[in-house]
C-alpha cells in the first residue's frame, strides 16, 4: 500500500496559478508506479486530470491541455501538477492517487487506482 499526502492547494483568481504536490510513501517501488490527479466538484463525478506514467510520460484530459503540466521527481517520489490559466469550472478537491503498475494505459481508460490520498481543494474565483 502507497500512502498519499496531497498539498498545495487554494483560491485563486480566473488566470492564477497554482501547484499541487503530492508525496507518495511506504512503498520503495512506488515512484516508478503510474500515478495521475483526479478531481470532483460538488455534485459532479470524479473525473481524471492527467497521469504520468514511471517513465515519466504524461496525458492529460481535453480541458486542461496546454494549461496543467504534470510531473514527477523520482528520489523525492513526488508528483506535481503545475496549473495555470485557470478557471472557475477548475474549481474541485484534486486527489492524487497511485496505481502498481509502470503504464496508465489501463488507469487511463477505466480510473481504476489502487491507492488515493485525501484530496487538497482548489478555488477560483472570477
Amino acid at each position: 500500500q502507497v500512502q498519499l499526502v496531497e498539498s498545495g492547494g487554494g483560491s485563486v483568481q480566473t488566470g492564477g496559478s497554482l501547484r499541487l504536490s503530492c508525496v507518495a510513501s511506504g512503498n520503495t517501488y512506488s515512484r516508478l508506479y503510474c500515478m495521475a490527479w483526479f478531481r470532483q466538484a460538488p455534485g459532479k463525478e470524479r473525473e481524471a486530470v492527467a497521469f504520468i506514467t514511471g517513465y515519466g510520460a504524461g496525458t492529460y484530459a481535453d480541458s486542461v491541455k496546454g494549461r496543467f503540466t504534470i510531473s514527477r521527481d523520482m528520489p523525492k517520489n513526488t508528483i506535481y501538477l503545475e496549473m495555470s490559466s485557470l478557471k472557475p469550472e477548475d474549481t474541485a478537491m484534486y486527489y492524487c492517487a497511485s496505481i502498481a503498475r509502470a503504464d496508465c494505459d489501463g488507469p487511463s481508460q477505466d480510473g481504476r487506482m489502487d491507492d488515493w490520498g485525501q484530496g487538497t481543494q482548489v478555488t477560483v474565483s472570477s
